[in-house]
């Protein structure tokens, strides 16, 4: 299903803020007050230059793209402001929302990894489907999703250190939140770049395998000792009851040999 784009000159129309309601499916969630104040301030010496793109719903207008532009039109004073109405559902206005943010660059990694999810879920898309209706390829679909693994703290705690995307892949190979959230903070107070940052999280887990090993080993070592008492109580219940039972103990190459003697009661 191709998206409904502006394939042919369509008559612009004043169209009535209070008429126009917010796009649910926007994916944007962050709106710099200080740009919209800008931009408003623009907007009352030049007007709106790039038309909103709405769509007719029962309630009369449902933006799909401009929201920024709708907020500083509003913060500007304005009621009216210049539209082109296009015919669209549900699924096509999510998308072209999504679309028309990723090509002005509006949205962070997060909020785009959340309008591929949301766009998905609403409409019960493949990955390699909401790929094909924003122009995108599955893998970066897919490696934008990834970034949601990590929690809303740990993310909000990347927006506010200014960190990138390859910083927020680096933190994700650690495998739970506390670990992340940690590693994320130290990245920060340290001022690593993205280099430097995987450089920590290679040493992060290579100490935690280290950690691991010493636990195997450890255990190890307690079920070889829970395993020779065992074998030594035995030995010593049958002595106890007359047996002549006796363990006799050999080590050699590093290993250690075992030999059980028991009188051959069938003889």
């Amino acid at each position: 299903m191709p998206i409904p784009f502006l394939d042919t000159v369509r008559p612009l129309r004043k169209i009535k803020i209070a008429s126009i309601s917010r796009n649910p499916y926007q994916p944007r969630k962050n709106f710099d007050k200080e740009a919209i104040d800008r931009l408003a301030d623009s907007i009352r010496q030049y007007g709106v230059l790039n038309p909103l793109t709405v769509r007719r719903v029962d309630a009369g207008y449902e933006l799909i793209a401009g929201e920024r532009r709708l907020r500083a039109s509003r913060a500007a004073g304005l009621s009216e402001v210049p539209c082109i109405v296009i015919n669209a559902d549900e699924e096509q206005s999510s998308a072209i929302a999504l679309v028309e943010n990723l090509q002005r660059r509006d949205l962070d990694f997060f909020e785009e990894a959340w309008g591929y999810k949301r766009l998905i879920e609403l409409h019960g898309l493949t990955q390699e489907e909401a790929a094909r209706r924003v122009g995108k390829t599955q893998s970066a679909v897919a490696n934008k999703l990834r970034l949601l693994k990590l929690s809303p703290r740990n993310m909000q705690l990347i927006r506010d250190g200014n960190l990138t995307e390859r910083h927020a892949r680096s933190v994700l190979r650690l495998p739970d939140e506390e670990r992340r959230l940690a590693a994320t903070q130290y990245i920060i107070d340290h001022e690593l770049n993205v280099s430097r940052s995987e450089q920590y999280i290679d040493k992060l887990l290579s100490e935690q395998e280290t950690k691991v090993q010493e636990r195997h080993i450890t255990r190890f070592i307690k079920d070889v000792r829970f395993f020779l008492n065992t074998v030594d109580k035995a030995v010593g219940v049958m002595q106890q009851a007359g047996v002549d039972a006796k363990i006799e103990r050999e080590e050699q190459d590093g290993e250690l040999m075992l030999r059980i003697l028991i009188p051959n009661v069938h003889k």
